[in-house]
């Protein structure tokens, strides 16, 4: 990964951007983006497409999702401190003793998800389990209510953990919202790369960083509805089944460093799945599969159905520890993902159409 790509890809995890609020890191994807889209524009809520024209007016969309989990406050009390709700699937389990940003009115304010000691939360039988939402408090200093307010607060404003991307041996990465900020950085490179050799792909390439898919994929309904794509590549993360304690038999077997994956079934149309395969086996690309039995969980689910319907398929990263402050991925698993939908989209013809047909 060259430095500068590094750089602007930890832009996007230092960047807040929690579900409904997600513009901060929108502005760092667009800036990137400028100097090589044609043009680049966002919707009413702020999900951001850039295009890259091709030789026909067909187009593939490479779509990924902007926002990440967080917090948000729910209640003010009279002694300052701060309730809170989910926003997203933030895990209660893991936060309490963390660090947080609280994006206020006025400025970004640091607290901590209070960590009552140990020894004053056990039950009578030595025993304690995991909080619920409502049983964690923030501290941001304040001494009361009135202190809050002057600092810019009220209920309303969201929160992420303040934990940044890191390195580990072995070309890990660890950050909190690689979920799904790796995905924006993915097509964003899609894009920068066909852009720069002179590849002219012979469709036009949209790529659509959506809001708001943590909660339901409500981004990606809205724009796919309004960009109405021949073709769609949706770019998320998944569970790298590789770490003590999950068994394959209910989830599956990925492993983190071993390429990306392929999903298959559901909103998943198995031309588009067959055409992933035969690219990775022809630029010699590790990909790893998966099933969908019911729906993919992501923003697959809200694309492929709009309109008339639009073939789709989902390709996933590997990531260890998902909704935590150390989810981990692989630099191997980013690059080969890169690779494989960048020959995606020049492979594409004027005259592809990825539809099913009848044999009677």
């Amino acid at each position: 990964m060259k430095k500068s790509d590094k750089q602007f890809l930890f832009n996007l995890l230092e960047t807040p951007s929690p579900t409904g609020f997600e513009m901060p890191g929108q502005n760092v994807w667009a800036e990137f983006l400028k100097p090589v889209a044609d043009s680049i524009q966002c919707d009413a809520y702020g999900s951001t497409w850039a295009t890259l024209p091709g030789k026909s007016k067909k187009t593939v969309m490479l779509e990924a999702h902007a926002d990440e989990i967080g917090y948000i406050i729910k209640h003010i009390d009279d002694k300052g401190f701060l309730r809170i709700d989910r926003v997203g699937g933030s895990d209660a389990a893991t936060a309490r003793g963390r660090r947080v940003h609280i994006l206020g009115d006025k400025q970004v304010v640091s607290g901590i998800i209070g960590n009552t000691a140990i020894h004053l939360r056990r039950d009578e039988q030595g025993r304690e389990k995991a909080p619920a939402v409502h049983d964690l408090w923030v501290d941001i200093g304040a001494s009361n209510a009135k202190q809050v307010a002057d600092m810019g607060l009220r209920v309303g404003h969201p929160m992420v953990y303040q934990d940044g991307p890191a390195e580990l041996a072995h070309k890990r990465l660890i950050s909190r919202a690689l979920d799904n900020r790796l995905g924006s950085y993915i097509i964003a490179q899609v894009m920068k790369r066909i852009a720069e050799s002179g590849k002219k792909p012979a469709v036009t390439l949209i790529c659509l960083n959506a809001i708001q898919e943590e909660i339901g994929g409500n981004g990606a309904m809205m724009a796919t509805y309004r960009l109405k794509p021949d073709t769609c590549i949706c770019l998320d993360v998944t569970h790298a089944t590789d770490t003590p304690g999950i068994d394959p038999a209910k989830f599956g077997l990925v492993k983190l460093g071993k390429g990306p994956s392929v999903s298959h079934g559901t909103c998943n149309h198995p031309l588009i799945a067959k055409r992933l395969i035969e690219i990775a086996d022809k630029e010699k690309i590790g990909i790893q599969h998966e099933s969908s039995s019911r729906f993919s969980g992501t923003d697959t689910d809200k694309i492929f159905h709009s309109r008339e319907g639009i073939p789709s398929a989902l390709v996933s990263i590997p990531l260890r520890c998902m909704h935590s402050v150390v989810e981990t991925a692989h630099l191997d698993d980013i690059e080969a993902t890169i690779k494989l939908l960048e020959a995606f989209v020049l492979s594409l013809k004027a005259t592809d159409t990825f539809h099913q047909t009848l044999g009677v």
